[in-house]
């Protein structure tokens, strides 16, 4: 708490409790306090017994860590601990709505939080699960921390962006927006491309804690450069990992999952196109989405036991 001659000034402030873009007390829920004093809503999926990994996930822009309950569930049917938190800009979290300073401010903050939970369950090992900027997240955060992290999937990251959207002048518009007018909107996600999945794009349409203005030429700038640090960072992953990705995906190039089977030097690496699928495919017509979480349980099962009789990380 800052002191000074100012304090009596500040008090109904200070003594009124920090609460949530829904004006939630951050006091009634969980959350972590980030390094630039912004407060995280996090979220806990707790197997009734001793957990055998741990696995965090990162969710995509716009949208928040409570659309992940279901894949969360199922890994805690395999004895994980699952958590996650709302990154800065979203959800439950502090931080103007999709804007962030660097895009590292949102590695930083999954080092934290797994710091924070590794620190309650030594020796474990830890996985991480990110979709489409989250994946961005989950590779940055593996390369920044090479043998930490006992492997990760990835479902429809965004490791090229989609043709559309980065062309030669666009970006080069972006760029130059950015040094003049970074709150300029670049217009908003069509949520038609994101699932074949009528009733997901509903949800989806009419969850109050997405985000659906437009994007900020500000927060588009963040996005080219984490792409362009992806880029940069495959050659450096030798993590085992699972990707997931949909041939008619628009919003992440599906060219972006053949580079990164490419380029990393993982020795164990699998990938699983499905023909025809859009972007979230978490959440994409039923036999899409079970045969994903069914690949994800069986990846996950293997990769847990094989951790286990190892050394921790």
């Amino acid at each position: 708490m800052e002191t000074g001659p100012e304090e009596p000034f500040r008090m109904p402030e200070e003594s009124s409790p920090r609460r949530t873009p829904q004006s939630v007390p951050y006091q009634d829920l969980p959350h972590l306090v980030n390094a630039d004093g912004q407060y995280l809503f996090c979220r806990y999926w707790k197997p009734s017994g001793t957990p055998r990994a741990l696995v965090f996930v990162s969710h995509g822009a716009g949208e928040h860590c409570g659309r992940y309950d279901e894949l969360a569930r199922m890994l805690v049917g395999l004895e994980l601990l699952v958590f996650a938190h709302d990154h800065v800009g979203h959800g439950q979290s502090e931080g103007e709505r999709m804007v962030v300073s660097d895009f590292q401010v949102f590695i930083r903050d999954v080092l934290q939080h797994v710091d924070v939970v590794q620190k309650d369950h030594p020796g474990l090992p830890i996985f991480l699960l990110g979709h489409s900027m989250g994946g961005a997240i989950t590779i940055l955060t593996a390369a920044e921390r090479p043998g930490h992290f006992s492997g990760m999937v990835l479902i429809s990251p965004l490791v090229l962006a989609s043709p559309e959207s980065a062309t030669t002048f666009k970006v080069l518009a972006v760029k130059v927006l950015n040094l003049v007018l970074p709150n300029v909107s670049l217009g908003r996600i069509d949520s038609s491309t994101l699932s074949r999945n009528k009733t997901e794009v509903d949800i989806y349409n009419t969850d109050p804690l997405i985000c659906r203005a437009g994007l900020k030429v500000c927060f588009g700038t963040q996005l080219l450069n984490a792409v362009s640090r992806v880029e940069r960072a495959l050659p450096k992953l030798t993590l085992p990992f699972l990707l997931l990705q949909g041939s008619a995906d628009r919003l992440c190039d599906s060219r972006g999952a053949y580079l990164l089977m490419e380029s990393a030097k993982s020795q164990d690496k699998t990938l699983k196109i499905y023909e025809g699928a859009y972007h979230i495919l978490h959440k994409e017509l039923p036999e899409v989405t079970s045969s994903v979480f069914r690949e994800i349980n069986t990846w996950v099962s293997q990769r847990t036991a094989a951790a286990g009789t190892g050394s921790p990380p």
